[in-house]
């Protein structure tokens, strides 16, 4: 996809990736951005830095789980700004800890943010893409929608579901040529990710770098988009040795220091 001169909608645009992104597809040359986020303030902020680069920017104050109120927004930045050439699902947030002890609003909200929330504007803008026949949709998912890790249980199954639901939706839109594409980032050095308890080993990537490997990737019209070395490395070993990955990811637990207290933990399991 040669990004000059389109115009793309971007949702998490405020912060992390998906701020990266938004810049780094105003660098290259992108037309219009539409940026999407629940902070005004910091959505205004970032359409300010970008808009010193001579890019156009709307922004677009909006909650993804509120599904009633995106049908209307959607359907008057479409009338207002069509068409709309790329659109990147990177809002999501994520919470840890371990499954016993997760609370149950906590994981409907990664649930409705991260899988409802992005299906329905995918389903939204998707529809009005078939209808010029052209368009390409980004679901940014993650290296944990490749291999689960634990106290990341239920953020780990969402990125599973994005990666079936971008390939399910790949074959139904090739028809209409409209191009979807996963983005796999490795752990990145985000404010998200700087609330969370580090898997032990894990080299965070930048958000730039991210944003960078996206792009290059829709230059070369890749189906699935992964990021940083780690990523392929994990990816492979899941492939070729699932029980040493496993043993690896268990480990790396923020929740385990060390394979001797892990030991003495599941002791004290067994004879309570």
């Amino acid at each position: 996809m040669d990004i000059k001169g389109k115009t793309a909608l971007i949702t998490g645009a405020s912060r992390g990736i998906g701020k990266a992104i938004s810049i780094e597809l105003a660098n290259q040359g992108i037309k219009h951005l539409i940026l999407v986020a629940r902070d005004r303030q910091k959505l205004a902020e970032v359409a300010t830095e970008i808009e010193t680069i001579g890019t156009k920017v709307t922004t677009l104050s909006l909650d993804l789980t509120q599904l009633s109120s995106i049908d209307i927004v959607i359907a008057q930045t479409w009338c207002n700004h069509r068409p709309i050439h790329l659109l990147v699902n990177c809002a999501g947030i994520a919470h840890q800890s371990s499954f016993l002890n997760v609370r149950a609003d906590k994981f409907e909200e990664e649930i409705s943010l991260n899988i409802l929330g992005m299906m329905n504007i995918t389903r939204l803008l998707a529809k009005r893409m078939a209808s010029q026949k052209e368009g390409t949709i980004v679901n940014v998912s993650s290296l944990m929608g490749k291999v689960a890790a634990p106290t990341m249980s239920t953020y780990s199954a969402t990125k599973f579901a994005i990666v079936g639901f971008t390939q399910a939706l790949r074959s139904e839109l090739a028809q209409h040529n409209i191009k979807v594409i996963a983005l796999l980032p490795t752990l990145t050095d985000t404010e998200m990710a700087r609330n969370l308890k580090l898997f032990r080993w894990v080299i965070p990537v930048t958000p730039e770098k991210v944003a960078q490997t996206l792009v290059a990737g829709l230059y070369k019209n890749k189906s699935e988009i992964l990021v940083g070395w780690q990523s392929y490395l994990a990816v492979l070993c899941q492939r070729i040795f699932p029980w040493l990955l496993q043993k690896i990811m268990f480990l790396s637990s923020p929740e385990v220091s060390s394979p001797r207290i892990a030991q003495q933990k599941k002791l004290k399991t067994e004879i309570v």
